[in-house]
């Protein structure tokens, strides 16, 4: 069993980098594929998201024991020797000689290179016996160290040090490879979550109340969600606690008329629905037809009446929803820095089309502002921590418009008081992705 784990793991790894894949959704059709149970999905997910958090420290220690320069290796072959590396130096309880076997065996199955296997055996071998004595990474340059350390590439490195200096970003990119729990918001109008808890503890679940976010719960061991009771019956969704907390600066109240406008899969539509007793209308929009079917499945799984999807471009203007709404969400597409924690493979995704994401997103706020009635509010919000897609589009909106404000809002826990209007939120401080929310009224 834990060789076909290797193997989905190296599947999925490969096809990350060779193909662009992204390693949640790669990784959940390898294991579909091969017919995993649960045991050997969360050892092949460990295997594979814990490469790809430490994949440059691997690299800079295999490079130390190759003879071959590593872009010169075989893909698959690469990531072999990777995931005996990982299992070796992290995880204790993977004997060495199964690491190394495991992985010899991988290569020969998928290398076509009669050389690969011992190639790979040799490395490996070499490594275990130095494992209580493995190179020093150099500290003399902390973009350098930082980014070999933690395994984010320079480039991102040097953002965070401008911004946070060495103690922080440290301190941030540790976070980024920790294992997160899987936050579920309680539908409050099918389940109380004192009483769902207690079931979820029945069936062996380790799930607790969120430490700060009411009407929150944590899970941690992993699991088949979607065959929970809770899951089937509506009375759960999937939703990290900064995204429910843009919802909660958004404040929606009952009988409001609300616009998500870049809504997929759903979870700050159905958070709105929940906030306002599904009294009211809300539009929850995606430019995919097949995301629309994504909101309108979740909608009717926790029977929320009140929302209505549609497939809509958020940069095209539709007179018909000019000063329409009381409410409009933007959570715009962005970067995705903030959630590395949850999809690792972010970090590795060329910077270069990245650039172009902040005309996207005031192309966006420029044109969903128009659907908000006068007094009504603009809900901007990313998944990720650059300025350059955060503050600066708000400011780049704002400047020149004297019928915009930014309006102060007040969380819960650690986050607090918003005086400005606008808050960035930290894995390594507050427990949450990453996120940017910043709260626009329209005067009149």
């Amino acid at each position: 069993m834990a060789g076909n784990a290797r193997e989905t793991a190296l599947l999925t790894l490969s096809a990350c980098e060779k193909q662009g894949a992204w390693s949640d959704l790669a990784l959940k059709k390898n294991i579909r594929k091969a017919g995993s149970d649960s045991r050997d999905a969360a050892l092949a997910t460990r295997l594979c998201f814990g490469v790809l958090q430490n994949r440059l420290l691997l690299d800079f220690y295999i490079s130390k024991f190759s003879s071959i320069r590593l872009e010169r290796i075989e893909n698959r072959v690469l990531n072999a020797i990777r995931l005996g590396l990982y299992q070796m130096a992290f995880l204790t309880k993977v004997p060495v000689s199964a690491a190394v076997n495991e992985s010899v065996e991988l290569v020969k199955k998928y290398s076509k290179n009669p050389r690969s296997p011992a190639l790979v055996n040799g490395i490996l071998r070499a490594l275990a016996r130095n494992l209580d004595r493995l190179p020093t990474i150099p500290e003399g340059d902390p973009v350098v160290y930082l980014s070999i350390r933690y395994s984010h590439p320079e480039w991102l490195v040097r953002l965070f040090l401008d911004r946070l200096g060495v103690e922080e970003t440290e301190r941030l990119l540790a976070a980024d490879n920790e294992e997160p729990a899987t936050v579920l918001q309680v539908n409050a109008l099918r389940r109380e979550p004192e009483a769902l808890l207690e079931e979820l503890k029945g069936a062996g679940m380790d799930a607790r109340p969120h430490p700060w976010l009411p009407g929150c719960l944590t899970l941690s061991g992993g699991g088949d969600l979607e065959a929970l009771g809770p899951f089937q019956r509506g009375e759960v969704y999937v939703q990290d606690a900064g995204a429910r907390l843009a919802v909660l600066a958004a404040d929606p109240r009952p009988g409001m008329k609300v616009l998500d406008a870049c809504a997929a899969p759903g979870g700050k539509s159905f958070a709105a629905a929940i906030a306002m007793g599904d009294e009211g209308e809300i539009l929850s929009c995606d430019i995919h037809a097949h995301k629309k079917k994504l909101i309108e499945a979740g909608a009717a799984r926790l029977g929320l009446g009140s929302i209505r999807a549609m497939v809509q471009d958020g940069k095209a203007f539709r007179p018909d929803q000019e000063g329409a709404f009381d409410l409009v969400l933007a959570d715009v597409p962005c970067s995705g820095l903030g959630i590395i924690r949850k999809k690792p493979d972010i970090r590795y995704k060329d910077p270069e089309p990245l650039a172009g994401l902040p005309e996207v997103q005031s192309a966006i706020l420029d044109n969903v502002a128009r659907y908000v009635r006068p007094g009504g509010v603009l809900l901007y919000a990313t998944c990720t921590l650059l300025e350059r897609e955060n503050e600066g589009v708000v400011s780049r909106f704002l400047a020149g418009r004297s019928d915009w404000r930014l309006e102060a809002f007040t969380l819960p826990g650690p986050v607090g008081r918003a005086e400005e209007g606008m808050v960035t939120l930290w894995p390594h401080i507050h427990g949450t992705d990453g996120f940017f929310v910043a709260k626009l009224r329209r005067q009149g």
